[in-house]
């Protein structure tokens, strides 16, 4: 029992200080998301339709490099800007505060020309009774028509600087002065000498900013654009105009800005929470096992400095949903401890010694911990791998989690038992004990609760049907949402009354009872800017600020539509592949399936009655409820397997039955330490959290209702009298 006891030591010993070294100091070693800290997420699309096929070739790489450029001299840091897809950049700009100008200046095309006025007056005439003659173009200028030839003269690709500077002339009115290469100099100068008396128009993206008259030549190769510009637009367009145009117009897919204010109560929100789960999880251990429970919480302490380890050595970023997927690891991670608890218990009613029970214990309860925790691996994966931003961050830290709580458990746990027996330092091992073992009939009234469970999906998807899309979040049904927090609470009446006023009387307004200065409002195209002003003539008395931004396009909301039910769908079919493999029964791995399929029903339709919107965070908790209420039905599986191969003469019926009521104490257990853990989520974690929180609280409930009611009784109904060996 003792082989290689101090190589395993060593081994822990190496792994702790490697992870403190990883792991601390914290706020040097963990990477903060946009949702914690505040920033911008934008996914951009660049409109290559009008480029010819030569030009699409490389137009969004030639993008993305202004993009860079730009974001580098307006000195956002550790920006991230990458390309996804086909014609798609997504940019992350962590700390960004000037939501409005950020945009601004990632998405100006800033196409440069400089075109010559034709001044003939009849020409000007026709142009304003609608008959533009050829190769002219219409354009105005504070309010005055001015008729523009259809080709440039000259491009801003022939700059070499764009600068600011003040004219003094006209009261320190800002002003950008723009410097040519020599070919452009030249072009310039022979522009200006042929058309002395005449006007020369500088149009940036379409739109004319001025019209001098020509009154010498211009040989120094230098020009000025004036348009009662503040410093700061001065500033950007300067910025713009030296980095280059965009090779083809842009626009936002998809929106996410978060205020560092907001960032901040994350935080404290999400820590508060974990602690607060954590805290009872350590608690009850302690108080129920008592030295197994200290053991236990000494691996779920190492569990958690291994995460965090770990998040630095993949240089992951810790998200809002991240912390709630610490959280949630480590009530998981209790799933192991108990069940190595619950069978050396077993072992020692059973007259085992010590010894011998802590050793059939941990191998008895190996396997059905590996599958559970490889269930839950396929839901992480299929989260990571369809997730975005902060969704990803929680798929990250469940595999961390669970990859660490498989070593902490088994093994660490292990060797201390292990290292106290060796030097005579443990002689007993008492547990309190309030589950007895129940000897209950699931079999017999499973009708009825196959019944129960199909009358309330059908009602509840019933109601999903007639509510339609405006049950559906913007991830998936696209438009815009904000996020305002007022001084005093603002009544919603007030509030609806103003966006009747500017047209946005169909706006959705959520307000939150628990924090009733924050109120939402949900509309179907980008309103920020109106419905903002309105508020402020509104409630002048009451000061307000735009803490959280979120849009998202019709074609980004149909994506991101689609790779949720690809998700869902490709975890239902690997966990169903996985259990048919380990089982080697097809009737285990869909009975399994069709209880998972219930409970993601079941937590959605809880969603739709509560009236919570269905987003990404939603099939984030949708997943990790199909890892975990798998975890519960692996568990009776492995007993009904270990069952069958003991008492070969009772029926299927009668092994189910007993199954379900050995394992009965292990499923109270774990769901009311893992529930409450999700209840500090839901009660403590803020509203980002709050409706994974439900979602999660819900599906657990669901989750452990299935697995004795509806997974093990539907193994009888698929086995058709199969016997289990």
């Amino acid at each position: 029992m003792y082989k290689n006891l101090n190589l395993k030591l060593g081994f822990i010993v190496a792994v702790v200080i490697i992870a403190c070294l990883l792991a601390f100091p914290l706020n040097k070693k963990i990477n903060l998301g946009l949702d914690l800290q505040g920033g911008m997420h934008l996914v951009m699309r660049v409109d290559d339709s009008k480029l010819s096929e030569e030009s699409k070739k490389d137009a969004v790489d030639r993008a993305v490099e202004v993009i860079r450029n730009r974001i580098d001299e307006f000195g956002v840091k550790e920006p991230s800007i990458q390309r996804q897809g086909e014609n798609e950049i997504v940019i992350q700009l962590p700390g960004i505060t000037e939501r409005g100008r950020a945009i601004e200046l990632i998405g100006r095309t800033a196409l440069l020309e400089f075109r010559l006025v034709n001044s003939d007056k009849e020409n000007l005439r026709l142009a304003l009774s609608g008959q533009v003659p050829e190769g002219f173009e219409l354009k105005y200028i504070n309010e005055e028509p001015i008729l523009l030839e259809k080709n440039a003269v000259l491009t801003g690709d022939a700059l070499v600087n764009a600068a600011v500077s003040f004219d003094q002339s006209r009261f320190n009115e800002p002003l950008v002065t723009l410097k040519f290469n020599s070919k452009g100099a030249a072009e310039f100068a022979q522009i200006t000498t042929s058309n002395v008396g005449k006007r020369l128009a500088i149009v940036l993206d379409g739109k004319v900013q001025s019209a001098p008259r020509i009154n010498e030549p211009i040989p120094s190769g230098e020009a000025v654009i004036t348009g009662r510009f503040t410093p700061q637009e001065a500033q950007d367009l300067a910025i713009v105009l030296r980095v280059g145009a965009l090779p083809a117009p842009i626009y936002i897919e998809e929106e996410r800005t978060i205020g560092p204010l907001l960032g901040q109560d994350s935080i404290k929100a999400g820590v508060h929470a974990a602690i607060m789960g954590s805290v009872f999880v350590f608690v009850f251990m302690i108080g129920y096992y008592l030295l197994a429970g200290v053991i236990s919480n000494i691996a779920l302490m190492l569990n958690l400095l291994i995460m965090l380890a770990g998040l630095s050595l993949f240089h992951s970023t810790l998200t809002l949903p991240g912390i709630a997927g610490i959280a949630l690891s480590l009530g998981m991670a209790v799933d192991a401890n108990v069940l190595i608890n619950e069978r050396i218990r077993e072992e020692l009613r059973l007259g085992r010694s010590l010894a011998a029970a802590i050793a059939n214990g941990y191998h008895r309860a190996l396997s059905a911990i590996i599958d559970s925790n490889v269930t839950t691996l396929i839901a992480a994966f299929l989260l990571f791998q369809f997730g975005t931003g902060p969704i990803r961050g929680f798929a990250v830290t469940l595999t961390i989690g669970i990859l660490a709580s498989l070593f902490t458990a088994v093994m660490v746990t292990r060797t201390i038992f292990e290292s106290l027996l060796r030097h005579r330092l443990l002689s007993s091992l008492p547990m309190v004990s309030l589950l007895k073992q129940p000897k209950l009939d699931y079999i017999r009234y499973r009708f009825v609760f196959y019944t129960l469970s199909i009358v309330v999906i059908v009602a509840g998807l019933s109601l999903f049907a007639m509510r339609g899309s405006s049950s559906l979040g913007v991830d998936f049904s696209g438009g815009q949402l904000q996020e305002y927090r007022f001084k005093t609470p603002p009544a919603p009446e007030e509030v609806r009354s103003a966006l009747k006023e500017i047209n946005f009387g169909d706006a959705i307004i959520q307000q939150f009872s628990s924090n009733p200065n924050q109120i939402i409002i949900r509309t179907q195209e980008d309103s920020l800017e109106k419905i903002s002003n309105k508020l402020k003539e509104k409630f002048a008395n009451n000061p307000f600020e735009v803490i959280k931004v979120e849009k998202v396009g019709p074609i980004a909301g149909k994506i991101l539509k689609q790779k949720a039910i690809y998700a869902i769908i490709l975890s239902l079919l690997g966990i169903l592949g996985y259990v048919w493999i380990r089982f080697k029964r097809f009737d285990f791995a869909i009975a399994g399936v069709i209880a998972l399929i219930h409970d993601i029903l079941i937590a959605t339709i809880a969603m739709v009655v509560t009236r919570r919107p269905i987003d990404l965070l939603t099939v984030t908790g949708l997943l990790a409820i199909a890892g975990y209420s798998i975890n519960d039905t692996i568990v009776i599986y492995d007993r009904i397997r270990e069952v069958s191969r003991s008492l070969r003469k009772m029926t299927l019926a009668e092994i189910i039955n007993l199954s379900v009521n050995q394992t009965m104490a292990r499923t109270i257990l774990t769901s009311l330490l893992t529930l409450f853990v999700v209840l500090s989520l839901l009660l403590f974690g803020g509203e980002v959290l709050n409706s994974l929180g439900f979602c999660l609280f819900v599906g657990l409930i669901s989750g452990t209702y299935s697995t004795v009611f509806i997974a093990s009784p539907l193994v009888l109904l698929f086995s058709k009298r199969r016997p289990v060996r």
